[in-house]
């Protein structure tokens, strides 16, 4: 922690500080409706322009990912993709390879956390097997379950039985208490836009970029405040767990702080170092990774209460049954629980002796493949 962040830490008392993060999740979800909003108001050429690349399932993919390693966030791509299905102009078949993609986009922080260690050895190799084998998880849970998904559609037809019980179908309106909370700052910023001569795709897309920084400014706060909050608690839970081992309870050590600080960044990213210090092994940071991939889940879950269409929920309940189901494919089995990790290992090693590989490898996965597949798919 550096001296302005203990400065901060000082001044503000944590009851401040924990209204600032309740107004900051307001903020949020305004921006979330804010985004519905500025896509309604674009022509209906437009929405088609901008989403016609996501109707490929293998591009929607492409576009998550990318979309995720720019902002370096899965919450703010995934609120977005909730937004979007929230306005009526990105559909859930649409939306779902999206997200499949956020996931593996968010695994980038990780990898990129690995590198302070890319000049001792022994410390790289484990820190770099951490990192990747989020990755590898990712990846192949996207591998499997997006054809699965493509042929029985089990994942958005659970989701959907799921919103239909708890908001109601698809066909009728579903009036959020949220969205109503937080309609006053869309029309304050549509009123001043309108005071300022901005009308038709304009207004649109003034709409959207603000609720786009809304969505990533404030989310980065609650992050920045929550990790502040639970800091010493974070670190003392992962350290209780770690030290007795990994499995369920590891998990839902991971799903519970990444609730808390509402990034699985700052939860995985935590264990690389530890791992490179070999303070945890692989073993034990992997379930870990696990849980925080299903706790992140809650930021689309609650982007979804500021949207008036229940296929925003089902969106948002997808994601958290991707990830479930991913882990229940491959956890279980102690010979596909494994795979991950020794590919994970594997390519440490070849990491640890050809450092100038890694950046291949991070280009590779998070850059040149999606743009290169959103290219030829579009």
């Amino acid at each position: 922690m550096t001296a302005t962040d203990r400065a901060v830490r000082v001044a503000l008392p944590t009851p401040v500080r924990s209204v600032l993060v309740v107004a900051l999740l307001y903020a949020f979800l305004a921006g979330v409706s804010m985004l519905e909003k500025g896509i309604n108001t674009l022509g209906s050429d437009v929405q088609a322009d901008l989403f016609d690349s996501v109707s490929n399932p293998v591009a929607g993919v492409f576009v998550g990912l990318l979309g995720t390693v720019l902002v370096q966030s899965s919450s703010v791509s995934t609120a977005t993709i909730v937004g979007l299905v929230g306005s009526g102009v990105l559909g859930v078949d649409d939306a779902i390879p999206m997200v499949m993609g956020a996931n593996i986009g968010t695994t980038v922080t990780n990898t990129l956390a690995s590198l302070g260690t890319v000049r001792q050895r022994p410390e790289f190799e484990r820190a770099f097997a951490a990192a990747t084998v989020h990755d590898f998880f990712n990846v192949i849970s996207v591998s499997l379950l997006l054809p699965l998904e493509l042929v029985t559609g089990f994942l958005s037809e659970s989701a959907e039985w799921l919103s239909e019980r708890l908001v109601g179908s698809s066909d009728t309106t579903y009036k959020s208490p949220i969205k109503q909370w937080v309609k006053n700052p869309v029309e304050w910023a549509r009123d001043l836009y309108d005071a300022l001569g901005a009308s038709g795709n304009g207004l649109g897309i003034l709409l959207i970029v603000t609720g786009l920084a809304a969505i990533f400014v404030s989310l980065a706060f609650i992050t920045k405040n929550m990790r502040t909050l639970v800091a010493d608690r974070i670190e003392r839970s992962l350290n209780a767990v770690l030290g007795r081992g990994g499995g369920v309870v590891a998990m839902v050590v991971g799903l519970v702080v990444t609730v808390a600080v509402q990034s699985s960044s700052i939860t995985t990213s935590v264990l690389v170092p530890l791992a490179g210090a070999g303070v945890v092994t692989l073993a034990n940071v992997y379930p870990v990774t696990l849980g925080a991939n299903v706790g992140t889940t809650i930021t689309a879950l609650l982007a979804s209460l500021a949207a008036d269409r229940p296929e925003a929920l089902t969106v948002a309940l997808v994601h958290t049954l991707f990830n479930l189901t991913g882990i229940l494919l491959l956890y279980p089995s102690p010979k596909l629980r494994n795979i991950p990790i020794r590919l994970a290992e594997g390519l440490s090693t070849v990491a640890a002796r050809r450092p100038q590989w890694v950046a291949g490898y991070i280009l590779g996965l998070f850059i040149v493949v999606p743009l290169a597949g959103i290219a030829l798919l579009r």
